[in-house]
């Protein structure tokens, strides 16, 4: 898009901001410019075209514009489209539950652990139920971990167990008694009809069943996990996309401390 932010003097950038009515950058400050794009169950035709468009509009679009459209498959078709929203979000009063917690190196989490407990954390990470995605608990858990960060693997006071995909909770929580753990990670990739909140519910409740919740900090984590959502079904903390396995053992191993103190 254009560099009207870059041509805009920070004193005029300052005057034309008002974080109580924020609306997309496209070209100017406040025009409101996205891209949008969805597929529809219709043929690739001047009619679909035009049902885009009104579509865009019901959404909040003004003069909606579709600059790419192609079918998929027979009575399917894909379409981009790019216009202005209407509406404006107040910045000012929006609110997120994150995790607060003072980041701990590597180095500093093991002394803590040393120091603190005298012996190895156990931490069981898995990709639960049927999803079969590992790349974020592969991120969290093994040794080479992702962009820099090494994984739980490494820490010479983890002892981290990394159980792979598609294991189902009652698995899970065998293992978890089994080995005593301390920690249990679970990542959620898969969410079609809300079925990581059924899985992610259904640990929770076998974990009760058991009577070792309380003595376990639950964590999980995926593309749509929040930490809100995670307090809410149960769970001690919840990461998103971006978290390292600094963040997750530090949070873990404060946690443990804190119910240790009570």
């Amino acid at each position: 898009m254009g560099g009207g932010l870059y041509s805009t003097k920070k004193e005029d950038f300052d005057k034309i901001l008002d974080l109580t009515k924020v609306k997309p950058y496209g070209d100017t400050m406040n025009d409101g410019k996205i891209q949008l794009s969805f597929t529809l169950p219709i043929e690739d035709n001047e009619k679909a075209v035009v049902s885009a468009q009104e579509l865009a509009k019901k959404m909040g679009l003004k003069d909606p514009s579709v600059v790419f459209h192609t079918q998929l498959d027979m009575g399917f078709t894909f379409f981009i489209l790019y216009g202005s929203v209407i509406h404006s979000i107040d910045y000012t009063k929006i609110k997120v539950e994150s995790v607060e917690v003072e980041l701990l190196s590597p180095e500093n989490i093991n002394k803590f652990i040393k120091i603190n407990f005298n012996r190895k954390i156990v931490v069981l990470g898995a990709t639960t139920g049927s999803d079969a995605h590992t790349v974020g608990i592969d991120a969290i858990m093994n040794m080479k971990g992702f962009a820099g960060h090494y994984g739980l693997e490494s820490y010479e006071m983890i002892e981290a167990y990394n159980l792979g995909s598609q294991v189902t909770n009652e698995e899970f929580v065998k293992k978890a008694i089994e080995l005593n753990a301390d920690v249990l990670l679970v990542s959620q990739t898969v969410t079609q009809k809300d079925i990581h909140v059924k899985n992610l519910t259904n640990l929770v409740e076998l974990l009760e069943a058991e009577g070792i919740r309380e003595k376990i900090v639950l964590i999980c984590g995926g593309p749509r996990i929040s930490n809100e959502l995670a307090k809410e079904l149960g769970y001690d903390a919840g990461f998103g996309p971006g978290t390292y396995a600094d963040l997750v053992a530090t949070f873990s191993i404060k946690e443990l401390m804190r119910r240790k103190t009570i």
